[in-house]
């Protein structure tokens, strides 16, 4: 007999184990959550998590900006 397995309904964590805060934007490089939406994510309720996985694509483009390479810096 199978027993079918509990699962909750609910927002899954859009966490992709690449937990590393980028100095400057203050975001998670994986999953763009900020330090405060990771550690109370258990907490928050659905419309909340809802919110901030709607926010989280337009926070990629935040990580992909250049800060110049040596063009920058030869051009001083």
């Amino acid at each position: 007999m199978n027993t079918p397995v509990w699962k909750r309904n609910e927002i899954d964590s859009p966490c992709v184990d690449i937990c590393v805060v980028h100095p400057k934007e203050r975001i998670c490089t994986g999953c763009f959550r900020t330090i405060d939406e990771i550690t109370s994510w258990s907490k928050m309720s659905p419309e909340e998590r809802a919110s901030i996985m709607a926010e989280l694509p337009t926070r990629a483009p935040l990580l992909k900006k250049r800060r110049g390479g040596r063009s920058a810096r030869t051009a001083q």
